[in-house]
Formats: structure tokens, sequence, C-alpha cells
């Protein structure tokens, strides 16, 4: 799993003028998953099911 900042780097995330996080591949908006578990939280396309890290 990739970090958010690495993926827009890459041009694999997009950001929009609004700050919105979209997957560059499918264009749908990245969901935020969140766990109590965990010192980050995961975005990830709902279309393709990629996964990104948000430190």
């Amino acid at each position: 799993m990739n970090s958010v900042r690495n993926g827009l780097r890459k041009g694999k995330v997009k950001k929009d003028t609004y700050g919105r996080l979209s997957c560059s591949e499918c264009g749908i908006s990245l969901k935020t998953q969140n766990d109590p578990n965990e010192v980050f939280s995961v975005r990830s396309c709902p279309e393709c099911g990629t996964r990104w890290k948000v430190l």
C-alpha cells in the first residue's frame, strides 16, 4: 500500500481544486476508511479497489 503523497507524485491519484482526491485510472472519488488500531487512515477506490495510506 503506497501513500497518497507518493500516488500524487506518480500521477495515480488526482486532487481537484477543492482538495478532493480521486483515482486517476477510474476518475472516481476516493473513500475514507478509519481503523482505530492504526495510526493512519486508508483511502480506497470503490471501483478498482486500489488503497492509499494517509499519514
